[in-house]
Protein backbone atom coordinates (compact mmCIF):
# COMPACT_ATOMS: atom_id res chain seq x y z
CA UNK A 1 0.00 0.00 0.00
CA UNK A 2 1.47 3.65 -0.99
CA UNK A 3 1.94 5.78 1.93
CA UNK A 4 0.34 8.73 0.66
CA UNK A 5 -2.57 8.45 -1.75
CA UNK A 6 -4.45 11.14 -2.91
CA UNK A 7 -6.62 9.59 -4.92
CA UNK A 8 -7.74 6.33 -5.79
CA UNK A 9 -8.15 4.67 -9.22
CA UNK A 10 -11.86 5.42 -9.21
CA UNK A 11 -10.74 8.79 -8.82
CA UNK A 12 -7.84 8.58 -11.45
CA UNK A 13 -9.94 6.87 -14.35
CA UNK A 14 -13.13 9.43 -13.65
CA UNK A 15 -10.96 12.72 -14.29
CA UNK A 16 -9.32 10.79 -17.12
CA UNK A 17 -12.80 10.12 -18.58
CA UNK A 18 -13.50 13.85 -18.03
CA UNK A 19 -10.59 14.77 -20.05
CA UNK A 20 -10.91 12.51 -22.82
CA UNK A 21 -8.05 10.29 -22.67
CA UNK A 22 -7.72 6.44 -21.77
CA UNK A 23 -4.14 6.57 -19.53
CA UNK A 24 -2.07 9.03 -17.40
CA UNK A 25 0.81 8.41 -19.71
CA UNK A 26 -1.57 9.93 -22.85
CA UNK A 27 -1.91 13.36 -20.86
CA UNK A 28 1.70 13.66 -22.06
CA UNK A 29 1.47 12.29 -26.05
CA UNK A 30 2.58 15.38 -26.98
CA UNK A 31 5.66 16.22 -25.08
CA UNK A 32 8.80 14.63 -26.86
CA UNK A 33 10.39 11.41 -25.01
CA UNK A 34 14.00 12.75 -26.50
CA UNK A 35 14.81 16.02 -27.10
CA UNK A 36 16.17 16.32 -30.43
CA UNK A 37 17.67 19.89 -30.98
CA UNK A 38 21.30 21.13 -29.82
CA UNK A 39 22.24 22.70 -26.39
CA UNK A 40 24.43 25.30 -26.62
CA UNK A 41 26.36 23.64 -23.52
CA UNK A 42 30.38 23.23 -22.66
CA UNK A 43 31.87 20.38 -22.88
CA UNK A 44 31.27 17.99 -20.15
CA UNK A 45 33.80 17.84 -16.96
CA UNK A 46 34.63 15.18 -14.56
CA UNK A 47 33.68 15.74 -10.68
CA UNK A 48 37.08 17.42 -9.79
CA UNK A 49 37.41 19.47 -12.88
CA UNK A 50 34.02 20.93 -12.18
CA UNK A 51 34.69 21.46 -8.46
CA UNK A 52 37.76 23.52 -9.51
CA UNK A 53 36.17 25.64 -11.90
CA UNK A 54 33.54 25.84 -8.41
CA UNK A 55 36.37 26.63 -6.34
CA UNK A 56 38.06 29.36 -8.88
CA UNK A 57 34.70 31.13 -8.97
CA UNK A 58 34.28 30.97 -5.41
CA UNK A 59 37.67 32.49 -5.15
CA UNK A 60 36.58 35.84 -6.80
CA UNK A 61 33.88 36.50 -3.59
CA UNK A 62 35.28 38.76 -1.15
CA UNK A 63 33.96 38.07 2.43
CA UNK A 64 34.83 38.55 5.55
CA UNK A 65 34.51 42.29 5.65
CA UNK A 66 32.90 44.15 8.40
CA UNK A 67 29.14 44.61 7.49
CA UNK A 68 27.75 48.12 7.92
CA UNK A 69 23.85 47.15 6.11
CA UNK A 70 20.69 46.21 8.21
CA UNK A 71 17.48 46.75 7.38
CA UNK A 72 16.09 43.26 8.71
CA UNK A 73 19.06 41.45 8.92
CA UNK A 74 21.50 41.69 11.19
CA UNK A 75 25.11 40.56 11.05
CA UNK A 76 25.85 39.31 14.91
CA UNK A 77 28.00 36.94 16.73
CA UNK A 78 26.76 33.72 16.59
CA UNK A 79 28.23 31.43 18.82
CA UNK A 80 29.77 27.93 17.46
CA UNK A 81 27.50 25.89 20.36
CA UNK A 82 24.56 27.11 17.96
CA UNK A 83 25.90 24.85 14.89
CA UNK A 84 26.72 22.06 16.49
CA UNK A 85 23.47 21.93 17.84
CA UNK A 86 21.51 22.06 14.64
CA UNK A 87 23.72 19.46 12.97
CA UNK A 88 22.69 16.91 15.69
CA UNK A 89 20.75 13.76 13.80
CA UNK A 90 17.65 14.16 16.14
CA UNK A 91 17.28 17.71 15.74
CA UNK A 92 18.48 17.99 11.41
CA UNK A 93 14.86 18.68 10.29
CA UNK A 94 13.91 21.64 8.75
CA UNK A 95 10.04 20.35 9.35
CA UNK A 96 7.99 19.89 12.37
CA UNK A 97 7.99 16.68 14.35
CA UNK A 98 4.61 15.87 14.52
CA UNK A 99 4.80 12.13 16.80
CA UNK A 100 5.11 13.14 20.28
CA UNK A 101 5.80 9.27 21.13
CA UNK A 102 9.30 9.98 18.78
CA UNK A 103 9.80 13.61 19.16
CA UNK A 104 10.08 15.05 22.91
CA UNK A 105 13.36 16.61 21.97
CA UNK A 106 12.17 18.50 18.86
CA UNK A 107 9.02 19.73 20.53
CA UNK A 108 10.84 20.46 23.68
CA UNK A 109 13.09 22.84 21.50
CA UNK A 110 9.95 24.60 19.89
CA UNK A 111 8.06 24.81 23.28
CA UNK A 112 11.36 26.81 24.65
CA UNK A 113 11.03 29.00 21.51
CA UNK A 114 7.33 29.45 22.26
CA UNK A 115 8.58 30.25 25.65
CA UNK A 116 11.25 32.21 25.02
CA UNK A 117 9.36 34.60 22.45
CA UNK A 118 6.26 35.09 25.22
CA UNK A 119 9.14 36.42 27.39
CA UNK A 120 10.17 38.93 25.17
CA UNK A 121 6.81 40.08 23.51
CA UNK A 122 5.03 39.92 26.94
CA UNK A 123 2.17 38.06 25.30
CA UNK A 124 0.71 34.95 26.71
CA UNK A 125 1.19 32.61 23.62
CA UNK A 126 3.52 32.54 20.80
CA UNK A 127 3.27 30.03 17.75
CA UNK A 128 5.83 27.38 16.72
CA UNK A 129 7.22 30.16 14.08
CA UNK A 130 6.72 30.96 10.50
CA UNK A 131 9.24 31.03 7.40
CA UNK A 132 10.14 34.92 8.27
CA UNK A 133 9.00 38.33 9.26
CA UNK A 134 7.75 39.13 6.31
CA UNK A 135 5.38 36.47 6.48
CA UNK A 136 4.78 36.50 9.86
CA UNK A 137 3.65 40.59 9.49
CA UNK A 138 1.30 39.21 6.29
CA UNK A 139 -0.04 36.61 8.53
CA UNK A 140 -1.23 39.35 11.46
CA UNK A 141 -2.42 41.21 8.89
CA UNK A 142 -4.81 38.39 7.91
CA UNK A 143 -5.16 37.58 12.06
CA UNK A 144 -6.40 41.02 12.51
CA UNK A 145 -9.26 40.84 10.03
CA UNK A 146 -10.55 37.70 11.72
CA UNK A 147 -10.61 39.41 14.87
CA UNK A 148 -11.95 42.59 14.10
CA UNK A 149 -14.73 40.84 11.62
CA UNK A 150 -13.77 43.40 8.74
CA UNK A 151 -12.55 43.22 5.65
CA UNK A 152 -8.17 43.05 5.66
CA UNK A 153 -7.73 46.48 5.73
CA UNK A 154 -4.55 48.11 7.91
CA UNK A 155 -2.91 51.05 8.73
CA UNK A 156 0.87 51.31 7.94
CA UNK A 157 3.52 53.75 7.67
CA UNK A 158 6.96 54.57 6.13
CA UNK A 159 8.35 53.28 9.23
CA UNK A 160 6.96 49.52 8.21
CA UNK A 161 9.96 47.21 6.28
CA UNK A 162 8.76 48.16 2.80
CA UNK A 163 9.13 44.62 2.12
CA UNK A 164 7.00 43.47 4.47
CA UNK A 165 4.59 45.82 3.25
CA UNK A 166 4.77 44.63 -0.10
CA UNK A 167 4.40 40.90 1.48
CA UNK A 168 1.11 42.15 2.91
CA UNK A 169 0.28 43.48 -0.26
CA UNK A 170 0.50 40.07 -1.93
CA UNK A 171 -1.97 38.74 0.51
CA UNK A 172 -4.69 40.96 -1.09
CA UNK A 173 -4.48 42.77 2.47
CA UNK A 174 -5.76 46.50 1.61
CA UNK A 175 -3.20 49.08 3.18
CA UNK A 176 -3.91 52.70 4.43
CA UNK A 177 -0.79 54.82 4.25
CA UNK A 178 -0.35 56.68 7.67
CA UNK A 179 1.78 60.34 8.17
CA UNK A 180 5.19 59.61 8.74
CA UNK A 181 7.35 62.88 9.91
CA UNK A 182 10.79 63.33 11.36
CA UNK A 183 10.93 59.43 11.34
CA UNK A 184 8.10 58.39 13.42
CA UNK A 185 4.66 57.64 12.43
CA UNK A 186 1.92 59.93 13.57
CA UNK A 187 -1.14 57.52 14.95
CA UNK A 188 -3.60 60.67 15.20
CA UNK A 189 -5.84 60.08 12.56
CA UNK A 190 -6.33 56.32 11.84
CA UNK A 191 -9.40 55.35 9.45
CA UNK A 192 -12.12 54.05 11.95
CA UNK A 193 -12.69 50.98 9.56
CA UNK A 194 -9.29 49.34 9.22
CA UNK A 195 -8.98 45.74 11.11
CA UNK A 196 -5.24 46.69 12.41
CA UNK A 197 -2.56 49.10 12.96
CA UNK A 198 0.98 48.06 12.34
CA UNK A 199 3.78 49.84 14.62
CA UNK A 200 7.27 48.91 13.98
CA UNK A 201 10.01 49.89 16.49
CA UNK A 202 12.61 50.43 16.08
CA UNK A 203 11.49 51.22 12.78
CA UNK A 204 12.98 50.43 8.86
CA UNK A 205 14.97 53.72 9.75
CA UNK A 206 15.90 53.04 13.21
CA UNK A 207 13.58 55.51 15.02
CA UNK A 208 11.90 53.61 18.04
CA UNK A 209 8.38 54.36 17.46
CA UNK A 210 5.21 54.93 20.17
CA UNK A 211 3.67 51.59 20.33
CA UNK A 212 1.79 52.20 23.37
CA UNK A 213 0.03 55.46 21.13
CA UNK A 214 -0.32 53.08 18.22
CA UNK A 215 -2.38 50.41 20.49
CA UNK A 216 -4.20 53.39 22.00
CA UNK A 217 -5.19 54.47 18.12
CA UNK A 218 -6.15 51.21 17.17
CA UNK A 219 -8.35 50.35 19.95
CA UNK A 220 -10.63 53.18 19.79
CA UNK A 221 -11.14 52.66 16.10
CA UNK A 222 -11.92 48.60 17.03
CA UNK A 223 -8.92 47.35 15.89
CA UNK A 224 -5.62 45.34 16.82
CA UNK A 225 -2.33 47.21 17.07
CA UNK A 226 0.21 45.06 16.03
CA UNK A 227 4.04 45.11 17.05
CA UNK A 228 6.77 44.34 14.53
CA UNK A 229 9.44 44.13 17.35
CA UNK A 230 13.61 43.26 16.63
CA UNK A 231 13.89 40.54 18.75
CA UNK A 232 17.01 41.81 20.26
CA UNK A 233 16.00 45.33 20.88
CA UNK A 234 13.52 43.80 22.87
CA UNK A 235 15.83 42.36 25.27
CA UNK A 236 16.12 46.74 26.29
CA UNK A 237 13.00 48.20 25.03
CA UNK A 238 9.42 47.70 26.97
CA UNK A 239 8.16 44.55 26.02
CA UNK A 240 5.04 45.19 23.40
CA UNK A 241 2.22 43.25 25.41
CA UNK A 242 3.23 45.72 27.98
CA UNK A 243 2.23 48.89 26.32
CA UNK A 244 -0.90 47.59 24.37
CA UNK A 245 0.07 45.31 21.36
CA UNK A 246 -2.42 42.76 20.81
CA UNK A 247 -0.21 41.39 18.59
CA UNK A 248 3.53 41.11 18.51
CA UNK A 249 5.20 39.94 15.34
CA UNK A 250 9.06 40.21 13.69
CA UNK A 251 11.74 37.98 12.46
CA UNK A 252 14.42 35.81 14.85
CA UNK A 253 17.53 35.56 12.60
CA UNK A 254 19.07 38.14 15.05
CA UNK A 255 18.85 35.13 17.70
CA UNK A 256 21.47 32.93 16.15
CA UNK A 257 21.29 32.90 12.17
CA UNK A 258 24.19 33.95 9.97
CA UNK A 259 23.11 36.22 6.95
CA UNK A 260 23.04 33.17 4.64
CA UNK A 261 22.29 34.95 1.63
CA UNK A 262 18.69 36.18 2.74
CA UNK A 263 17.71 33.11 4.19
CA UNK A 264 15.98 30.64 5.42
CA UNK A 265 14.97 32.91 8.24
CA UNK A 266 12.25 32.26 10.97
CA UNK A 267 9.64 34.46 11.89
CA UNK A 268 7.94 34.67 15.38
CA UNK A 269 4.45 35.77 16.52
CA UNK A 270 2.63 36.09 19.42
CA UNK A 271 -0.30 37.40 20.80
CA UNK A 272 -2.96 37.30 23.85
CA UNK A 273 -4.65 34.02 24.96
CA UNK A 274 -7.73 35.21 23.82
CA UNK A 275 -6.81 35.81 20.59
CA UNK A 276 -5.12 31.88 20.69
CA UNK A 277 -7.32 30.27 18.56
CA UNK A 278 -6.74 32.78 15.71
CA UNK A 279 -2.70 32.56 15.90
CA UNK A 280 -1.78 30.75 12.51
CA UNK A 281 0.53 27.61 12.18
CA UNK A 282 1.17 25.25 15.26
CA UNK A 283 1.07 25.90 19.31
CA UNK A 284 3.28 23.36 21.31
CA UNK A 285 2.08 22.82 24.56
CA UNK A 286 3.35 21.21 28.04
CA UNK A 287 1.69 18.26 29.61
CA UNK A 288 2.05 14.72 31.22
CA UNK A 289 2.08 11.34 30.11
CA UNK A 290 -0.17 8.38 31.33
CA UNK A 291 2.94 8.02 33.86
CA UNK A 292 2.51 11.48 35.25
CA UNK A 293 5.52 12.57 33.37
CA UNK A 294 6.60 15.66 31.65
CA UNK A 295 5.77 15.29 28.02
CA UNK A 296 5.65 17.97 24.88
CA UNK A 297 2.29 17.69 22.15
CA UNK A 298 1.32 19.56 19.34
CA UNK A 299 -1.52 21.41 20.57
CA UNK A 300 -3.21 23.62 17.99
CA UNK A 301 -3.04 22.82 14.74
CA UNK A 302 -5.30 25.05 12.72
CA UNK A 303 -4.06 24.98 9.38
CA UNK A 304 -4.93 22.99 5.96
CA UNK A 305 -3.59 19.63 6.93
CA UNK A 306 -6.04 19.36 10.18
CA UNK A 307 -9.43 21.32 8.88
CA UNK A 308 -10.58 21.86 5.17
CA UNK A 309 -9.11 24.31 3.44
CA UNK A 310 -11.13 26.99 3.43
CA UNK A 311 -11.45 27.36 7.42
CA UNK A 312 -7.85 27.14 7.94
CA UNK A 313 -6.47 30.28 9.75
CA UNK A 314 -3.69 29.67 7.24
CA UNK A 315 -2.96 28.29 4.59
CA UNK A 316 0.88 28.63 3.90
CA UNK A 317 2.52 29.04 7.61
CA UNK A 318 4.94 25.96 8.72
CA UNK A 319 6.69 26.04 11.67
CA UNK A 320 10.93 26.54 10.59
CA UNK A 321 12.08 23.86 12.94
CA UNK A 322 15.71 24.18 12.45
CA UNK A 323 16.05 28.04 12.26
CA UNK A 324 13.25 28.05 15.26
CA UNK A 325 15.96 25.77 16.86
CA UNK A 326 19.22 28.10 16.19
CA UNK A 327 17.03 31.31 17.87
CA UNK A 328 16.30 28.73 20.88
CA UNK A 329 19.45 27.52 21.25
CA UNK A 330 20.89 30.58 20.77
CA UNK A 331 18.80 32.60 23.37
CA UNK A 332 19.64 29.70 26.46
CA UNK A 333 23.26 30.49 25.48
CA UNK A 334 23.10 34.30 26.16
CA UNK A 335 20.13 34.26 28.86
CA UNK A 336 18.46 37.37 29.71
CA UNK A 337 21.98 39.16 30.73
CA UNK A 338 23.76 38.11 27.71
CA UNK A 339 21.19 39.39 25.41
CA UNK A 340 21.10 42.57 27.11
CA UNK A 341 24.73 42.76 26.67
CA UNK A 342 24.21 41.77 23.08
CA UNK A 343 21.80 44.73 22.37
CA UNK A 344 23.56 47.17 25.09
CA UNK A 345 27.20 46.71 23.11
CA UNK A 346 25.32 47.55 19.76
CA UNK A 347 23.68 50.28 21.08
CA UNK A 348 26.63 52.40 22.08
CA UNK A 349 28.86 51.18 19.63
CA UNK A 350 26.25 52.73 17.00
CA UNK A 351 25.91 56.05 19.06
CA UNK A 352 30.14 56.14 18.55
CA UNK A 353 29.89 55.73 15.06
CA UNK A 354 27.12 58.39 14.60
CA UNK A 355 28.81 60.80 17.00
CA UNK A 356 32.40 60.28 14.90
CA UNK A 357 30.08 60.90 12.05
CA UNK A 358 28.75 64.04 12.86
CA UNK A 359 32.05 65.47 14.08
CA UNK A 360 33.39 65.06 10.83
CA UNK A 361 30.34 67.31 9.67
CA UNK A 362 27.42 63.96 7.71
CA UNK A 363 24.30 64.96 9.33
CA UNK A 364 21.98 62.26 10.88
CA UNK A 365 18.37 62.23 8.82
CA UNK A 366 16.64 62.49 11.96
CA UNK A 367 18.85 64.18 14.44
CA UNK A 368 16.32 64.37 17.38
CA UNK A 369 14.58 61.35 17.20
CA UNK A 370 15.33 58.31 19.35
CA UNK A 371 17.31 54.89 18.08
CA UNK A 372 19.36 51.88 18.74
CA UNK A 373 21.49 50.15 16.61
CA UNK A 374 20.59 51.47 13.50
CA UNK A 375 20.23 54.72 11.99
CA UNK A 376 20.26 56.80 8.31
CA UNK A 377 22.59 59.50 7.46
CA UNK A 378 22.22 62.39 5.13
CA UNK A 379 24.85 61.74 2.14
CA UNK A 380 25.27 63.40 -1.19
CA UNK A 381 26.19 60.23 -3.34
CA UNK A 382 25.25 57.02 -1.29
CA UNK A 383 26.54 54.72 -4.46
CA UNK A 384 29.95 56.58 -4.37
CA UNK A 385 30.22 56.57 -0.08
CA UNK A 386 29.68 52.87 -0.65
CA UNK A 387 32.05 52.11 -3.43
CA UNK A 388 34.54 54.03 -1.17
CA UNK A 389 33.72 51.83 1.41
CA UNK A 390 34.08 48.96 -0.21
CA UNK A 391 37.28 49.69 -1.83
CA UNK A 392 38.91 49.78 1.86
CA UNK A 393 37.45 46.48 2.67
CA UNK A 394 33.89 47.57 4.52
CA UNK A 395 30.53 46.89 2.85
CA UNK A 396 28.82 50.01 3.44
CA UNK A 397 24.79 50.75 4.52
CA UNK A 398 21.86 50.24 2.67
CA UNK A 399 21.04 53.06 0.20
CA UNK A 400 17.76 54.26 0.73
CA UNK A 401 17.21 55.76 -2.53
CA UNK A 402 16.34 59.13 -1.37
CA UNK A 403 19.79 60.67 -0.09
CA UNK A 404 20.26 58.75 3.03
CA UNK A 405 22.58 55.55 3.86
CA UNK A 406 20.75 53.70 6.77
CA UNK A 407 23.78 52.28 8.67
CA UNK A 408 23.35 49.34 11.32
CA UNK A 409 25.85 48.60 13.63
CA UNK A 410 26.19 45.34 15.85
CA UNK A 411 28.35 43.99 18.89
CA UNK A 412 29.96 42.85 16.06
CA UNK A 413 32.07 46.34 14.78
CA UNK A 414 35.46 46.83 16.64
CA UNK A 415 36.10 50.84 17.66
CA UNK A 416 39.12 50.14 14.52
CA UNK A 417 36.23 49.11 12.11
CA UNK A 418 33.91 52.06 13.03
CA UNK A 419 36.81 54.35 13.06
CA UNK A 420 37.60 53.69 9.52
CA UNK A 421 34.01 53.49 8.42
CA UNK A 422 33.96 56.88 9.89
CA UNK A 423 36.81 58.19 8.18
CA UNK A 424 36.06 56.66 4.72
CA UNK A 425 32.81 58.24 4.09
CA UNK A 426 33.94 61.65 5.50
CA UNK A 427 36.43 61.35 2.75
CA UNK A 428 34.35 60.24 -0.37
Amino acid sequence: MARFTPHTEEDIREMLDTVGVETLDDLFADVPTKFEGALDLPPALSEHEALTDVHKAAAENRSGMPLFIGAGAYDRIVPSAVGSMMQRGEYLTAYTPYQPEVSQGGLQVIFEFQSMISELTGLEVSNASVYDGATAVAEAALMTARLAKRDAKVAVSAGLNPRYRQVIETYRVETVELPFENGATDFSAVPDDVSGVFVQSPNYLGVVEDIEAASGAAHENGALAVAVCDPTALAVLEAPGALGADIAVGEAQPLGMPLLFGGPYAGYMATTGKNVRQLPGRICGETVDEDGRLAYVLTLRAREQDIRRAKANSNICTNQALTALAATVYTALMGPEGLREVAELSVSKAHYLADRLQEKGVSLRYPEAPYLFEFAVELEDVDKTNAALLENGIVGGLDTGDGAMLIAVTEKRTKEELDKFAEVVANA
